[in-house]
């Protein structure tokens, strides 16, 4: 059965759709079936993996509200990963779920189906509390929080935290923590590693070892629709995730054979 990861961060510009795709890819790439979940009406995700946005694209709003069906909606990307796409009518699945049945668990109940079609699926959920969101948490079995070391998401983080419990206590009771991800990290900054070591202090085992530093590959990548694997195998961006990849596995299952495979040739040590 796959594991469901919800990639969440109220904060907005934190790195959350970059790790979302690149994250979706680098298991892709170390053989894992993914599938990626673009719950953001903005759809950068299904930008950035090349999809074309269009009213006519067949998208995971026509999920939530009952008008397709998994299977019949997902896209097989050329980077080796299964997409479900967004696009602008997203944005509307706020007003048109408010009337329908069990509401908060549509996605929930949709993915049940596929669930052994994968090992991961990845669900990059739009920066705001709102029904799509609840949708993502209530459906997810961990959440993975990407954040920048910097005063504002220390603050932000809280909140995100306190509504975790509300949704494990009220929806989702085997919701946990996957996993904190320092994101467009600058050594250079003494703020910076002051927030790192209060994250490391407070969470503990829950940061990841990975750090994403600033890159500028990991932000040329999507506007020509790649994951930055695709984009530039051999940049900082990409070494990252590959990493981050393979953190994830040794937790979960052990697989660090077939990460150093993937990381051959890229200068990175596993």
């Amino acid at each position: 059965m796959a594991r469901i990861l919800a990639v969440t961060n109220q904060k907005g510009g934190v790195g959350k759709t970059t790790t979302a795709v690149n994250l979706t890819a680098c298991l892709a790439e170390i053989g894992q079936r993914v599938l990626l979940i673009d719950l953001d009406p903005q759809a950068n995700a299904t930008t950035g993996c090349g999809v074309v946005k269009s009213d006519a694209l067949s998208t995971v709003y026509q999920i939530l509200i009952g008008r397709s069906t998994m299977r019949g909606t997902s896209l097989r990307t050329e980077f080796g990963f299964d997409l479900m796409p967004a696009n602008r009518e997203l944005a509307g699945a706020e007003i048109d779920l408010i009337n329908l049945g069990k509401r908060e668990y549509r996605l929930r109940d949709a993915l049940a189906d596929i669930r052994g079609d994968y090992d991961f699926i990845v669900m990059d959920c739009p920066p705001a509390l709102n029904l799509l969101t609840v949708n993502g948490l209530v459906a997810a079995d961990t959440v993975m929080i990407p954040m920048q070391c910097e005063y504002y998401a220390l603050e932000g983080l809280t909140d995100l935290v306190a509504t975790l419990k509300k949704v494990r206590a009220k929806l989702n009771p085997v919701l946990e923590i996957e996993g904190l991800l320092r994101t467009m990290y600058d050594p250079r900054s003494t703020l910076t590693q002051q927030v790192s070591r209060e994250l490391e202090r407070h969470f503990g085992s829950k940061v990841y070892r990975t750090i994403v530093p600033r890159n500028v590959r990991l932000a040329e990548a999507p506007s020509y629709g790649k994951p930055v694997l695709a984009f530039d195998r051999s940049s900082k961006g990409a070494q990252a995730y590959l990493l981050l990849a393979q953190e994830i596995l040794d937790r979960h299952a052990g697989s660090a054979g077939r990460v150093t495979a993937a990381l051959a040739g890229t200068g990175v040590e596993p």
